[in-house]
């Protein structure tokens, strides 16, 4: 799990870089960019991920946004085999934006009905 959480973090920094120096739309590109590895590949659940990458946000040096988590979370399940999807999502009122991961349509770091409280703006 210590590598995991290592992995996450570093990714955590990764986007962090990304979305500060080169802007969204590099980050954004690093997520859809990333491929899923083979079914062969799973050697952890979903759950264990994205746990590793909840871990890594409490020891990351500054708040991490929804966004930046989402981010490393999608990537670091789709190296190890998942097929992840970042969703981006937005209500009117109060306006409120969000991001979140699904595998096979179901949340898996966050709240199960995170969905149904936003409209989906992006799927990548």
């Amino acid at each position: 799990m210590r590598r995991l959480v290592v992995e996450s973090w570093l990714l955590l920094l990764y986007i962090d870089w990304l979305m500060h120096v080169r802007g969204f739309r590099h980050a954004h590109t690093a997520v859809r960019g990333t491929r899923s590895l083979s079914a062969s590949d799973m050697r952890h659940t979903s759950a264990e991920l994205s746990h590793a990458v909840d871990l890594a946000c409490v020891f990351y040096f500054k708040p991490v946004q929804c966004l930046q988590r989402s981010a490393a979370a999608a990537i670091l399940l789709r190296r190890h085999g998942w097929k992840a999807e970042m969703v981006i999502g937005a209500q009117l009122i109060p306006f409120q934006s969000h991001a979140w991961v699904e595998v096979d349509g179901v949340v898996v770091n966050d709240k199960p009905y995170i969905g149904e409280m936003f409209a989906e703006l992006e799927r990548c």
